[in-house]
C-alpha cells in the first residue's frame, strides 16, 4: 500500500472546496445520500441492456448507522459498487464525476435520474470528518477495495474484505471545537431531521436504527431502550403522484408536514409542467398571513428541488413579491446548479418556471374570485394590502396583472367590490371612478365632501389602508375611466344650484380676506359647488391629496410633501352669512371665524391642529 497525492492540483482546490463551497455544514450527509442513490440508480440502468441483471427496486436500499461512543458515521448503499480503477479515477480527482459521466450516456427512463454532477459532493465529507474510508465492491467483481484519506495530503488504496456488491463510506467525525460542535451528526434525531430535510425524496429507502423506550416488560413504570430499524425517508414524492389519487387531506398533511404555515391552506395547485422546461410544484395560498409577514423580516420564496433533493428552503426568485406569500415547493431536473447544488447557475431557467407559476397563482385567485367569493375575501383581508403594494411599486409595471383582483368597499353596495363590478354599474352621466379616503368606513361615510358624489346616486370606492391611493394613482385609469378623489377641487360633476357671476364678484373680497388671513396655509378659499348640510370643508388641487399628505408625514423619512389646500366654504350656510357681516363690521371678529373653520376642517379630515390651546380660546371667544 503506498500513498498517492490528489490529481488536479488537489490541496488547494480541496481545502477551497471544504471551506468555502458550502454554506452549511449539514449538506454533507445530502451530498453522500445522493451519490448512494446514483449508484443504486446505475444498477436500474445496466438492467435495462443486460438480460442477466434483474432490478427488484424492494432489495435495494441505504443505511445510516451511528457509533457515538467511536465518532463514527458510516453510510451503506447497496449500489453497483467501484473497482479499483474506478475508486483511483473517481475519488482520486476531484471534480470529476462519475456519475454525471454515466448519466450523459444514458437516457434518463422511468423518472431515474442521475443526481451528482460534479464529483465534489463526496469532499463534503472532509467539513466533518477527519478520516474518510470508503470500502466498495463492485458489481460482477471478486475484489473489494478501500480508499482511505485524511484530506488534502492524499489517499492510499487496497484490497480488503467486503462479501456484498456496494459501497460503505465510514467517517471519523471530528471532536468539537470552540466554534463547531461536531457531536450532532452523531446523534439519531439530528441525522433524521437533516434526512427529512433533504433526502426525503430519494426513491430508494434510507434506514436507520432507531432507539425508543418502551415499557419493560414485567413492569408498570420501568422503561427500557429498544432499538428498530426504519425508513427515515417518504422516497415517493406527492408532487409525483397522480392527483387523481390525492385528497385535499392530502395536500392540507403536506402543508403541515413541511411546516408552511400553522394554519390551514386556502388552496392549492398541484402543477405538472413537461415543456421547454420541466417541472413539478404545489403551491399553497394560506388563508392567514404570517404575524411577520408585512415586516422586513419575512423571507419569501419557494423550496426548490432538484430530483427530489432539497437545494435552497427558500428561492425568492421563483415568486414575484405581490406573490409572495405562497408556500410551497417546485422541483425540476432541467437545472443547472452552481458547483455546491445551492445556487442556480443560469438564470433563463429559473425565469421561465417563475413567469409560469405567476400565471398560475393569478389564474388560480380569478377562478377563486369568481367561484368561491367568500375564499377569495377572507384571502383578501389577509393579502390585499401586498396585491395593492404590487400595483404601485415597480414603477406601476404589474398593475395590468392586479388590477382586476383589487377590492374595495362600495358606498352603495355595503361590501367589498371588484373594479369591473363598480364600472359595470356606473351611470352613463359618469364620469369618473369616484373614491374616497379615510381611517374607517364610518368617518368616510360623514365626509363633507362625500355630499354632492352621493346626492347624485353615483357609488363611492371606501379606501382605508395607506396604500389604496398611492395604488389608484399608479393605476390611473380601469376601462378608461379615471380615478377621482371626493376631495378633488373638480368633481366633473354640475352643481345642482350654480353660483352666479354677481355673487362670486360679491364674495371674492370676502375670500380674498381670508385666504390673506390664511397664508401659508391653504393655497385658495373659495364657495363651495359640493357641501349641501355642511358649512366648511378642505379639498385639495393637484396630484397630491390631503390623505396622502397624512400618509406622507407620518413616513420616518418624511419629505414633507404638502397638499395644495383649498377651504371651501357653504355659501349656503347660516355660517357663511355670519362671515359676510363680519367682514363688512368686525375684522377681528372675521379673522376668529376664520380660523375657527379652518382648524374645523383640519379636525374633518383627521388632521392636527397646529395650536390646540389657540382654538380652545377661540370657542371660548364666540361663547362670551
Amino acid at each position: 500500500m503506498s500513498k498517492k497525492e490528489f490529481k488536479a492540483e488537489s490541496k488547494r482546490l480541496l481545502e477551497m472546496m471544504i471551506n468555502s463551497i458550502y454554506s452549511q455544514k449539514e449538506v454533507f450527509l445530502r451530498e453522500l445520500l445522493s451519490n448512494s442513490s446514483d449508484a443504486i440508480d446505475k444498477i436500474y440502468y445496466k438492467a435495462l441492456t443486460d438480460d442477466s441483471l434483474r432490478f427488484n427496486k424492494e432489495s435495494y436500499y441505504i443505511k445510516v448507522t451511528s457509533d457515538k461512543t467511536n465518532r463514527i458515521l458510516t453510510i451503506t448503499d447497496t449500489g453497483i459498487g467501484m473497482t479499483q480503477e474506478e475508486l483511483e479515477s473517481s475519488l482520486g480527482t476531484i471534480a470529476r464525476s462519475g456519475s454525471l459521466a454515466f448519466k450523459n450516456e444514458n437516457e434518463t427512463k422511468d423518472g431515474h435520474t442521475i443526481i451528482g454532477q460534479f464529483g465534489v459532493g463526496f469532499y463534503a465529507a472532509f467539513m466533518v470528518a477527519d478520516v474518510v474510508t470508503v470500502i466498495s465492491k463492485a458489481l460482477g467483481s471478486g475484489e473489494a477495495y478501500k480508499w482511505e484519506s485524511t484530506g488534502a495530503d492524499g489517499y492510499t488504496i487496497e484490497p480488503c474484505e467486503k462479501e456484498t456488491v456496494g459501497t460503505q463510506i465510514i467517517l471519523k467525525i471530528k471532536e468539537n471545537t470552540e466554534d463547531e460542535t461536531y457531536d450532532e451528526y452523531l446523534e439519531e434525531y439530528r441525522l433524521k431531521e437533516i434526512i427529512k430535510k433533504y433526502s426525503d425524496f430519494i426513491r430508494y429507502p434510507i434506514k436507520m436504527d432507531i432507539t425508543e423506550k418502551l415499557p419493560k416488560e414485567g413492569s408498570d413504570n420501568e422503561l427500557e431502550d429498544y432499538t428498530e430499524e426504519q425508513v427515515i425517508n417518504s422516497m415517493v414524492p406527492i408532487w409525483k403522484k397522480n392527483k387523481n389519487e390525492l385528497t385535499s387531506e392530502d395536500y392540507e398533511q403536506f402543508y403541515s408536514e413541511k411546516r408552511y404555515g400553522f394554519d390551514k391552506p386556502l388552496t392549492h395547485l398541484h402543477i405538472n409542467v413537461d415543456g421547454t422546461i420541466r417541472y413539478n410544484a404545489i403551491l399553497f395560498i394560506p388563508e392567514n398571513s404570517p404575524f411577520d409577514y408585512y415586516s422586513k423580516e419575512f423571507e419569501k420564496g419557494l423550496e426548490l428541488y432538484s430530483n427530489g433533493v432539497l437545494i435552497m428552503n427558500k428561492c425568492a426568485d421563483l415568486l414575484p413579491d405581490y406573490f409572495s406569500f405562497v408556500k410551497g415547493m417546485v422541483d425540476s431536473e432541467d437545472l443547472s446548479l452552481n458547483i455546491s447544488r445551492e445556487i442556480l447557475q443560469q438564470d433563463r431557467q429559473l425565469q421561465l418556471i417563475a413567469k409560469n407559476i405567476g400565471k398560475k397563482i393569478k389564474n388560480e385567485l380569478k377562478s377563486l374570485l369568481k367561484n368561491e367569493r367568500e375564499k377569495f375575501e377572507k384571502f383578501y383581508k389577509s393579502f390585499g394590502r401586498q396585491l395593492k403594494y404590487g400595483v404601485y411599486s415597480d414603477f406601476g409595471s404589474n398593475k395590468d396583472v392586479l388590477k382586476d383582483l383589487l377590492l374595495f368597499y362600495s358606498s352603495t353596495e355595503k361590501k367589498l367590490v371588484t373594479l369591473d363590478e363598480y364600472v359595470s354599474r356606473m351611470p352613463e352621466d359618469q364620469k369618473y371612478i369616484y373614491y374616497a379616503s379615510g381611517e374607517s368606513y364610518d368617518r368616510i361615510e360623514k365626509l363633507p365632501q362625500a355630499e354632492l358624489v352621493a346626492d347624485k346616486g353615483y357609488e363611492i370606492l371606501y379606501f382605508t389602508e395607506d396604500i389604496d391611493e398611492f395604488a389608484i394613482k399608479m393605476l390611473m385609469t380601469y376601462e378608461e375611466k379615471e380615478f377621482k378623489s371626493v376631495s378633488s377641487s373638480n368633481l366633473g360633476i354640475e352643481a345642482e344650484e350654480q353660483i352666479n357671476e354677481s355673487e362670486k364678484r360679491e364674495n371674492k373680497e370676502l375670500f380674498d380676506y381670508m385666504k390673506k388671513a390664511l397664508a401659508g396655509k391653504v393655497g385658495d378659499v373659495r364657495a363651495s359647488k359640493r357641501l349641501k348640510t355642511h358649512p366648511v370643508c378642505l379639498s385639495a388641487d393637484g396630484e397630491v391629496t390631503i390623505e396622502m399628505e397624512k400618509i406622507l408625514s407620518a413616513m420616518p423619512d418624511n419629505q414633507h410633501v404638502k397638499a395644495e389646500k383649498v377651504l371651501e366654504i357653504n355659501v349656503n350656510h347660516d355660517v357663511f352669512a355670519s362671515l359676510k357681516d363680519a367682514f363688512e363690521s368686525d375684522k377681528g371678529k372675521l379673522d376668529l371665524y376664520t380660523n375657527l373653520l379652518y382648524n374645523q376642517a383640519l379636525l374633518i379630515e383627521g388632521l392636527s391642529i397646529s395650536d390646540p390651546v389657540e382654538f380652545t380660546n377661540d370657542i371660548c371667544k364666540i361663547m362670551i
